[in-house]
């Protein structure tokens, strides 16, 4: 394998958790966002809306808690 093709294959490695939204016009290609995803931090928020001590917490009229 030559180094040329071991540095794009170390790069995609690198970009596969990125989301990479566009739109494609007749003359151009916009970028709209650039996304990237942690899935331990995606974990971490689905089990934090699990969390009912921690919702309670979140609710409105909990202040002082």
């Amino acid at each position: 394998m030559s180094s040329l093709m071991a540095k794009e294959l170390d790069l995609i490695e690198e970009f596969r958790d990125l989301s990479l939204v566009c739109e494609v016009t007749p003359r151009s290609v916009k970028l709209g966002m650039l996304k990237l995803i942690n899935l331990f931090l995606e974990e971490i928020k689905e089990c934090q809306k699990r969390d009912h001590k921690l919702m309670e917490k979140l609710m409105p009229g909990s202040e002082g808690k």
